[in-house]
């Protein structure tokens, strides 16, 4: 499945949350975004020896990469204190810079130490987590341990801490619904699926 297809499904589950927590439209529109990403991000496991075999494609990833660096411009211009925020915005601004020179197989990894670093400059554990996730997940192959069990289990923790830093409910739903929907969506359930998913990764590397 392609990757508008899963962002597409990602939404719609934002969006079904939205409608079972009865948000407002604002709040609504902004989990139907954050469905859409989470529905994304498991396919962040790639490098460029790989790049032939994912359903992003190289400009995707880079629009994604420059986007988190603009997210943490504003995110440190409003959150930051002090010296923290210039540092977080430096970090942003880098990000948005080098995510568009480098090659792909370079890019992940780097930006998962660029979002690392900013959220410890910002002690937001969320944008720690996020940056370790992003980090191990250019280092291993497509559809491994990002559409496993191990991962939906990290991305759950980063959004439940995400939830907690905005105060926003319904995001933990969302984000976990959107990234599950990711493996549904990729697995053998699906008639028109050739290959599955490695859920039960490390213990099994059986294709389901």
């Amino acid at each position: 499945m392609n990757g508008t297809a899963h962002a597409a499904i990602g939404a719609a589950t934002g969006f079904i949350v939205a409608n079972t927590f009865h948000t407002t439209p604002s709040t609504t529109l902004f989990l139907v975004g954050l469905g859409s990403v989470s529905g994304l991000i498991p396919d962040l496991d790639i490098d460029g020896e790989l790049r032939g075999k994912i359903t992003l494609s190289h400009k995707m990833i880079q629009k994604v990469a420059q986007l988190i660096g603009i997210l943490m411009v504003f995110y440190s211009f409003y959150e930051g204190a002090n010296s923290e925020k210039y540092i977080g915005i430096g970090i942003g601004l880098g990000m948005i810079v080098l995510s568009s020179s480098i090659k792909q197989k370079h890019m992940l990894s780097i930006t998962g130490v660029g979002i690392l670093a900013g959220g410890l400059s910002l002690q937001e554990t969320w944008f720690i987590l996020l940056g370790i996730y992003i980090l191990i997940a250019s280092f291993v192959s497509h559809r491994s341990y990002t559409h496993s069990i191990v991962g939906v289990i990290f991305f759950g923790i980063i959004a439940s801490k995400l939830e907690v830093s905005l105060g926003i409910e319904g995001i933990y739903y969302t984000c976990l619904a959107g990234y599950m929907s990711h493996l549904i969506a990729d697995s053998k359930l699906l008639p028109f699926n050739k290959r599955g998913v490695k859920l039960f990764l490390p213990v099994s590397s059986k294709e389901i």
